[in-house]
């Protein structure tokens, strides 16, 4: 049905590091074939780092 933003929280919390890389991937593919913008929420700080942008929640403030 493509959908224009993809909502994803934790989507590599509960895997292991080769998983994780895989799904990363696939996310990362499917956002760039699609043009489908992505919002990911994770306490991965390496996952993170690889986005194109990012925000961060500290207290309950959002910081830039």
């Amino acid at each position: 049905n493509a959908p224009r933003v993809l909502l994803a929280d934790e989507p590599t919390g509960n895997l292991d590091s080769t998983t994780s890389e895989a799904v990363f991937r696939q996310l990362l593919v499917l956002v760039r074939e699609t043009g489908m913008a992505a919002l990911i929420a994770t306490h991965n700080p390496e996952l993170a780092a690889r986005m194109d942008r990012t925000l961060t929640l500290r207290d309950g403030v959002l910081a830039a």
